[in-house]
């Protein structure tokens, strides 16, 4: 196909996108790879993969360009523009702020993003002692205390991982238990320096130019101060869906209900990675889901 009609669009290039694109130009089908911001997604801060087969340990910059090259060098092509709307048809229509492009098929990898807590400041202090990945941050708050605010299984690793580094780790969490995995909650109650902080938020950022201590108010009203540098978020993620919702069916949480097939209720629109319903979110899962549904799509387009 020519101009601004292809076989596949595919929207977002992390590495379910990326992914489906490879597999994509395998089969000969010509791809347009539409990204917000830059190729990788969420996994170019993961300073080190180590339980992706055979790459043992490799940057997740590095992998994500290693993914990105290979795509490229298949023949597909990439243009950094934010999908803003599909309009469904014989050809699917994708909408950006600078061009309309059309496609047989197209896959949504729109991964998601951290979810915040809505604090004054909060922004601002985003890198200047406020983060939302504790193995990317981690080791600028040697010796330094910091905080942690979950209660799923991100918040427990990170502030296992963080007790290895920093001279405190605060536990804070909005319950009286945590929802990740006891076996981690018990190794971090053998940890002298981590201190956990129940029936708790946290509401305010106190600041000059970085983080210098947090607010936190419990269920009773109480507020109390910390003294930290560093504040780490994992209150969980929001999946990049709704500008397809009309398309798409979405869980609860936002999530594209599909199933292993990658296919949603709308012919010829298929879901890949983070964004979709699924048990397990990992970076093979991720490439997994863009394998599959690049060959349904192929499937769909040669149908």
């Amino acid at each position: 196909m020519t101009g601004n009609a292809y076989d596949i669009i595919v929207i977002g290039a992390g590495p379910a996108g990326m992914t489906a694109a490879i597999y994509a130009r395998r089969a000969s089908k010509t791809v347009l790879v539409l990204e917000a911001l830059s190729y990788g997604g969420q996994i170019i801060n993961t300073p080190d993969i180590e339980n992706y087969p055979v790459a043992a340990h490799i940057s997740g910059f590095d992998f994500a360009t290693k993914v990105y090259e290979q795509a490229k060098g298949l023949g597909a092509e990439f243009k950094f523009e934010k999908a803003l709307q599909i309009r469904d048809g014989e050809l699917k229509t994708v909408v950006t702020p600078k061009a309309e492009y059309s496609a047989k098929a197209v896959i949504i990898a729109t991964g998601s993003q951290n979810r915040k807590l809505g604090l004054e400041n909060e922004q601002k202090l985003t890198g200047r002692g406020v983060s939302y990945c504790a193995t990317c941050d981690g080791a600028f708050f040697r010796g330094k205390p910091v905080a942690v605010v979950g209660g799923g299984n991100t918040a427990l690793e990170d502030a296992l991982y963080l007790a290895d580094i920093a001279s405190i780790v605060y536990l804070i969490h909005r319950r009286d238990s945590f929802r990740g995995d006891n076996g981690t909650v018990e190794r971090l109650k053998q940890r002298e320096n981590v201190r956990f902080v129940y029936d708790s938020v946290v509401t305010g950022l106190n600041a000059d130019n970085r983080l210098e201590s947090i607010e936190i108010t419990n269920k009773s009203g109480e507020k109390t101060t910390l003294d930290v540098n560093g504040l780490f978020v994992a209150v969980g993620r929001i999946p990049e869906n709704q500008s397809f919702a009309d398309l798409i069916n979405l869980d609860g949480a936002g999530y594209a209900k599909a199933g292993e097939n990658c296919r949603t209720k709308t012919a010829g629109i298929f879901v890949a990675g983070d964004n979709r319903t699924k048990e397990v979110r990992q970076l093979v899962t991720a490439t997994a889901d863009g394998a599959v549904a690049a060959a349904e799509a192929i499937n769909y387009i040669n149908s």
